[in-house]
């Protein structure tokens, strides 16, 4: 099943139809639906798809050949070209002809196994890019492969690409197209248990409630998602037990190194250069206050709601579930459901936030987002704010975030406006976000100050 990725196909599309060469440089994480993306657009268009396999040279081409000998002659052979020059070249002679779209999927698995394949791509594009009509995708899931030997300075293909397009998860709205059966909340709830990657989010089903999907997808042994992360790992990493312990150490709660460090029993150095690949995997966030480029108080935290989900409860309870104790763990899941949900909530309200400002209607027009956290001098305390943007020296907006079922009485604006006046700001709008509406006293002072807006969570999924 297919769905979303409009924009992204929408420029894939405008390549083609430039009719000249085209090179496109295409990644992101396993699962997010790379392969999809080009099967799709790749349809009904004239095109060789070939996808690397992690073996040696001599396979590869192999399989190479056969997709260039089956598209140009109609038939399925065993012959081979004598090299990756020799089945490239075939490729760009094709396309001096026609438009012509030639698509190499899992590249790096290739390049690796053939060493001197970026260099042959270079010398063949440089030298038939001007009188040739192919478009090249090369795909790859090893996202520090394509930046350092695709993308960055140093590798062989540096400036040649035409485009390129990282691609990520879905955000909360479009995760909901597909979630089409389910209340505003429980797609809010099932984003924040799956996430956006579109492998993952299949394996929902909205026929069926979200307790059913949790012990479907999670608590039982036999679920794809049930050993999802770790086998993951195993794939991008040498050592992904340590990997594992990190993230563990993570989602029960460790947000700084020295702690990171302190629960999984490794040198701080050690850990940070772990830290330092899971950010890069995008599994893992590294946070600091807003307005600090660099500082001793930043702190990590899981960035994928799959992974969140997974390390928070499946560990703790392998035992049960693997005994077939769904409903005992879930019942042990259920109540801490709506304190998982805040921080999956923050980040819906952030996108809420970007698509106010991408649609030219946000009060304040910040160029980027984030939290803050520090210590409040008056109070002689620490304090945070969920989300602070910047427009400039003058101009900013704060918002708190809350997931409850009770509505957000007036002292939730006061702490927000008070803990504004620890930034030199003049001009500032304040946005409270809350699931369940706000008391008649919030609306009252939010209508006297006139500066701020209140949002439910019933209003962000109208506007989607």
């Amino acid at each position: 099943m297919f769905f979303g990725r409009a924009r992204e196909l929408a420029a894939l599309d405008r390549l083609y139809r430039s009719d000249r060469f085209e090179f496109v440089v295409l990644y992101g994480r396993r699962r997010v639906g790379k392969t999809a993306l080009i099967n799709r657009f790749i349809d009904g268009k004239r095109a060789i798809y070939f996808m690397g396999v992690e073996s040696n040279a001599k396979q590869n081409l192999e399989n190479l050949s056969r997709c260039i000998i089956e598209y140009a002659s109609g038939i399925h052979a065993e012959t081979s070209f004598a090299s990756f020059q020799a089945a490239l070249e075939a490729v760009f002679r094709l396309s001096e002809t026609e438009r012509l779209i030639l698509a190499i999927d899992e590249y790096p698995y290739v390049a690796r196994a053939s060493k001197s394949l970026a260099s042959t791509l270079q010398l063949l594009i440089d030298h038939y890019q001007d009188r040739s009509r192919l478009m090249l995708i090369l795909c790859g899931s090893s996202m520090s492969y394509m930046e350092d030997h695709v993308l960055s300075y140093k590798a062989p293909l540096y400036g040649r690409k035409t485009a390129q397009m990282k691609l990520l998860p879905f955000d909360f709205a479009e995760t909901c197209q597909y979630l089409k059966h389910y209340a505003p909340e429980e797609q809010a709830l099932a984003y924040g248990i799956v996430g956006g990657t579109p492998s993952y989010l299949l394996q929902v089903d909205d026929r069926l409630s979200i307790a059913e999907n949790i012990k479907r997808t999670y608590l039982d042994p036999s679920s794809p998602l049930f050993e999802e992360p770790i086998n993951l790992m195993k794939q991008e990493v040498r050592e992904p037990a340590t990997y594992t312990a990190i993230i563990t150490a993570i989602a029960r709660g460790a947000s700084r190194l020295s702690e990171i460090s302190g629960k999984v029993g490794e040198e701080t150095n050690v850990c940070a250069a772990y830290l330092k690949n899971l950010v890069a995997l995008g599994i893992v966030q590294k946070e600091t206050p807003y307005g600090e480029r660099a500082s001793k108080k930043a702190i990590y935290s899981i960035d994928d709601n799959m992974f969140r989900f997974w390390y928070r409860f499946v560990p703790e309870n392998a035992s049960l579930i693997a005994r077939g104790a769904a409903e005992l763990v879930y019942r042990r899941i259920e109540p801490q459901l709506p304190t998982y949900m805040g921080k999956v909530f923050e980040e819906i309200c952030k996108q809420y936030l970007w698509k106010k400002l991408l649609s030219g209607k946000s009060p304040v027009e910040f160029a980027s987002l984030g939290r803050w956290w520090g210590s409040d001098p008056a109070h002689k305390a620490q304090a945070e704010i969920d989300i602070m943007g910047e427009q400039d020296k003058m101009t900013a907006l704060f918002a708190e975030c809350k997931w409850t079922n009770e509505k957000l009485v007036q002292a939730v604006l006061e702490t927000l406006m008070a803990r504004s006046r620890l930034f030199p700001y003049t001009n500032r709008h304040f946005f409270l976000f809350a699931k369940s509406g706000f008391t008649k006293g919030c609306r009252d002072l939010a209508n006297a100050f006139g500066n701020v807006s209140l949002v439910t969570f019933e209003d962000m999924v109208a506007e989607n």
